[in-house]
């Protein structure tokens, strides 16, 4: 729904803010973070022999347990390239599926419609995109309901308004009053109006792929979409060891154009992995590289990345869970592996099983994303409003999380020594039990030597009555508000926003109003 004018409209802001505004107003466009360049060192929890055991075990699942390719034209693929296939069920040998995996880029780049944010995955590259596929929504007064497309096209504003958000995304939430034929219509269609960063693709068909390449290629010309990555899109496998007919159509429409893909393991640890760590990175490996080799029988050097979707399972209730440190291991242990591979890597971090805004929301996400960083993921997805699994999409989280990606950005970039000998002569300008608060290098220095969150509020608890006593849930809501006020899209050439309409319109006739 479109965000209703805040009863409780926050205070004009002078400093930090005010200037903030008028660096965002001369630069043309909302505030930009780079992807980061990390600088910190990554946590390796295993030894080169640990590495290679698993690696081991991962092969050895592959030749002698095999994996299901369930569709006729994938098996027939991979017969033809030498690999052990008995109906759907393929077995390959370990130096082949190496061979195929070598081809793929360590890093690619993604061209976005605004050049400024193009943005490199892989190597020492982190991007940070929203969250995927919430059914419900979480709204500014703190209610669920069904999501709606109106919900679909507000989050798609405020990833482009999010400086830390390097792409629009994908499926920000379902929105439940539109057909599911026609979804990947609307979807597509709004990623490209109300955003210049890069996007996602719909995966649910061949045909819905081939619709999405194609609204892609009104933007950006058919010929350069056939060659040129502008797409990241979504590959599940059926943990345990399938990948299935719906997939794998996607991975041959986007890979065929050297899209890239991600090829993630649905991974419930305890239920479709061993209850294990150990275990289930072995299994999600396996069904990892088994789908990226799989992209460079499509294509050879079609960008493709290696990792997960990761929970544990509550074993008593069989609830997935988010924030347990058993998924910083893994996460650890992923990142580690895919340097071994040299692959760029995707996991999820903003996770959480709250059904509302509370504690327990902040400290899961907090603690994923904290372990997301030191594992040095490439591509982390779900950063940004997610609740109860991956079911529901929060307004005030979306706003809450985005502060938070900035301090991770922040995080990241590590120190430096740039300047030290400005922090050196202030020091000695200040007398003994004196304070620096008024020198001319912390005048000069203050806005960005620390961070200083807006959420997170910081004033006394008078200030906090006088400016409405607001929680955090209270204080993202109002923001994310205040943000779908300040929207202006990023301009479209007239004929291409015509043709994608048009575009849509048709397709919508064509296509029957049903599931399939």
């Amino acid at each position: 729904m479109t965000a209703p004018a805040s009863s409780n409209p926050a205070p004009a802001r002078r400093g930090r803010g005010a200037r903030r505004a008028a660096r965002e107003a001369s630069s043309g466009g909302p505030a930009w973070l780079p992807p980061l360049e990390r600088n910190i060192p990554y946590v390796d929890l295993l030894s080169p022999a640990e590495v290679d055991r698993i690696h081991d075990e991962s092969m050895k699942l592959l030749e002698e347990v095999g994996i299901v390719f369930r569709d006729d034209e994938s098996a027939a693929m991979w017969k033809a390239a030498g690999a052990d296939v008995d109906g759907h069920l393929v077995k390959v040998d370990r130096h082949h599926l190496m061979e195929l995996i070598s081809t793929a880029p360590e890093t690619y780049t993604m061209q976005a419609r605004n050049p400024e944010r193009s943005v490199k995955v892989g190597g020492t590259s982190t991007i940070f995109t929203p969250s995927y596929g919430a059914p419900f929504v979480l709204d500014f007064d703190g209610s669920r309901r069904n999501a709606t497309q109106e919900d679909f096209d507000n989050f798609a504003k405020l990833a482009y308004l999010e400086p830390a958000l390097h792409m629009t995304g994908g499926v920000l939430c379902e929105p439940m009053d539109v057909s599911v034929s026609h979804r990947h219509l609307t979807m597509t269609e709004s990623l490209l109006k109300h955003s210049d960063k890069t996007f996602m693709g719909a995966v649910t068909s061949r045909q819905r792929a081939e619709d999405s390449l194609h609204m892609a290629g009104i933007v950006f010309g058919q010929d350069v979409v056939r060659e040129t990555t502008v797409m990241t899109c979504l590959a599940n496998c059926n943990s345990p060891l399938l990948w299935d007919a719906t997939m794998l159509d996607a991975v041959k429409v986007y890979a065929g154009a050297n899209q890239a893909m991600l090829f993630s393991p649905f991974v419930l640890g305890g239920a479709s992995t061993p209850a294990s760590t150990i275990g289930s990175v072995i299994q999600l490996s396996a069904e990892a590289l088994a789908g990226v080799a799989f992209s460079q029988l499509v294509r050879p050097g079609a960008p493709a990345v290696y990792g997960q979707w990761l929970s544990t399972v509550n074993m008593q209730s069989g609830a997935p869970q988010a924030g347990t440190p058993e998924i910083d291991h893994m996460n650890l242990l992923v990142g580690q592996l895919a340097r071994f591979y040299k692959l760029p890597w995707r996991c999820s971090g903003g996770q959480s099983s709250s059904k509302i805004v509370d504690a327990q929301a902040g400290y899961e996400a907090g603690r994923n994303m904290f372990g997301v960083l030191l594992a040095g993921a490439n591509f982390v997805l779900s950063t940004t409003g997610y609740l109860d699994g991956a079911l529901c999409q929060s307004y005030a989280k979306v706003a809450l999380d985005g502060e938070q990606l900035r301090m991770h950005h922040r995080f990241g970039r590590g120190v430096s020594f740039d300047g030290i000998d400005g922090v050196l002569d202030a020091m000695r300008e200040v007398p003994h039990g004196g304070h620096h608060l008024g020198t001319a290098h912390t005048l000069a220095n203050f806005e960005e030597a620390f961070v200083m969150p807006e959420l997170m509020t910081t004033d006394n608890f008078e200030q906090w009555e006088i400016d409405g006593s607001l929680d955090a849930e209270q204080r993202g809501a109002r923001k994310a508000q205040q943000l779908l006020a300040s929207y202006e899209a990023p301009k479209l050439p007239d004929d291409v926003a015509e043709e994608l309409t048009e575009f849509v319109a048709r397709r919508r006739q064509e296509i029957p109003e049903g599931l399939e």
